[in-house]
């Protein structure tokens, strides 16, 4: 992997885990100091937002220190461990190695196996690189928040955690103040002064803003359960957070009749032997519907200010799993029928229940499909998947009373709920889309076959 390694022979700088990583989350120790290891065994296992990595140790030799605890968010371009003695082979009297040392405990649980979900599992070894400096550590939204208040964001110095800066470091840069001192590491908890107050909107006079209450911290004595937000979940936290903080949500939703789809399915899954369920169906439908309202099939680009329209469509596929969210991708998935998207998303859904899905099949959707039917549910009002500005959520099927041309009778119905960007799709072409996703799925045999033009 590109990068420059350390001019110390016996420091270890934690380089690029993928694609643009900056930084990663320590999930456990596999060695300890004193530990002997041989070239490829396993340091470390750190998290991205892209994968689970294991990260060998490059040389042989005896583990000096060991930089972070579990659940520290580690810097690209820093130190991650140390050696003692050699410059480079094996140490030449090693001490015993640990031969199969337990699972690292994080508030007394052993650390997860790789999960599959938001991401993947990546292994190899890796080249050290040196640090890049002058760049602040610091999530997008709060990159923004530096931007809009004129703010240059690598002149703040962080107070968050490994150094990150957080909003109340930029607020208090903007006004002129200086932030608290970086805490040292695992320091007491110490009370931090109220953050400024945020003016409500520039038209309301300035009386009329009142500072906001304390935070009231409920008892967490006796029985409560204190649970880390580590690992898969705080990647998904992120992500989340990132796109409610980003995005302009609004959904529209309606019911679709999908009874003609579940007797093509049975007539289909009969004649081919593959059992189909009612997802690709929807997804075929929405394919065919995206070409008619393209800019449902875009992404919004923050830093420049710009709308980016996609020629193809990768389907991301939102599953939930013991180990969290998936969102793995069917890419061109606009070329495919029925048939061939049932098999694509039934291979990529083995892939993450046993865990074997490689990275890219975990990147590159351009509008995701959530599937929340296949537990309970009608309705949702699902976060879209960022950059991406839309998402379609489906829900359980059920059966339900329609008017058909002056009668009444028993109809499957399908609930489907569409949510779009604001910033780049209008309610009224999100409606229409809609509409179209319902009446396309009224004729499933001319879904069969792939799109054409």
């Amino acid at each position: 992997m590109a990068g420059h390694v350390s001019s110390d022979p016996n420091v270890f700088i934690l380089p690029d885990l993928g694609e643009g990583v900056h930084e990663a989350e320590l999930i456990a120790w596999k060695v300890s100091p004193g530990d002997t290891v041989e070239e490829h065994d396993i340091v470390a296992e750190m998290e991205t937002d892209k994968a689970l990595v294991e990260v060998p140790s490059p040389r042989s030799g005896t583990i000096k220190e060991l930089f972070g605890n579990v659940g520290d968010i580690l810097k690209v371009g820093e130190p991650a461990w140390t050696y003692e003695g050699a410059d480079g082979g094996a140490a030449s009297a090693p001490a015993p190695r640990v031969s199969d040392p337990a699972p690292a405990q994080t508030n007394g649980s052993a650390h997860r196996e790789d999960a599959g979900t938001v991401v993947g599992n990546v292994s190899g070894t890796l080249g050290a690189v040196s640090k890049e400096g002058g760049k602040a550590l610091a999530t997008p939204a709060v990159r923004r928040i530096a931007r809009d208040l004129g703010v240059d964001i690598d002149s703040v110095r962080g107070t968050g955690l490994a150094g990150r800066v957080t909003e109340r470091d930029v607020r208090a840069a903007s006004q002129g103040g200086a932030p608290a001192p970086a805490p040292a590491a695992r320091p007491a908890p110490a009370p931090q002064p109220a953050a400024p107050a945020r003016p409500l909107a520039t038209t309301v006079p300035q009386q009329h803003v009142v500072e906001r209450a304390p935070v009231l911290i409920p008892d967490v004595s006796g029985d409560s359960q204190i649970i880390p937000i580590r690992g898969v979940r705080r990647t998904i936290a992120n992500r989340l957070r990132e796109s409610v903080d980003r995005a302009v949500h609004f959904s529209v939703m309606d019911d679709a009749d999908v009874t003609e789809v579940d007797e093509v399915r049975k007539t289909l899954g009969k004649a081919s032997g593959e059992p189909l369920s009612y997802l690709p169906f929807v997804a075929a439908a929405v394919m065919r519907a995206i070409k008619q309202f393209p800019m449902l099939n875009a992404y919004v680009d923050d830093e420049n200010e710009q709308l980016i329209r996609h020629s193809r469509i990768h389907l991301g596929i939102a599953a939930d799993t013991e180990q969290g969210l998936s969102v793995p991708v069917v890419h061109n998935a606009d070329e495919m029928g029925v048939l061939e998207l049932s098999r694509h998303i039934s291979e990529i859904a083995r892939m993450v229940r046993d865990r074997s899905i490689p990275r890219e099949k975990l990147s590159g959707s351009t509008f995701t499909i959530s599937n929340v039917g296949s537990y309970a549910g009608r309705y949702a009002t699902p976060i879209i998947n960022y950059p991406e500005v839309a998402i379609l959520a489906a829900g359980r099927v059920r059966d339900g009373v329609v008017a058909d041309k002056g009668a009444i009778r028993i109809a499957k119905l399908l609930p489907l709920s569409l949510t779009c960007d604001h910033r780049s799709v209008d309610g009224a072409d999100a409606a229409r889309c809609l509409a179209l996703i319902i009446e396309l799925l009224k004729r499933p045999n001319e879904l069969l076959t792939p799109v054409r033009g």
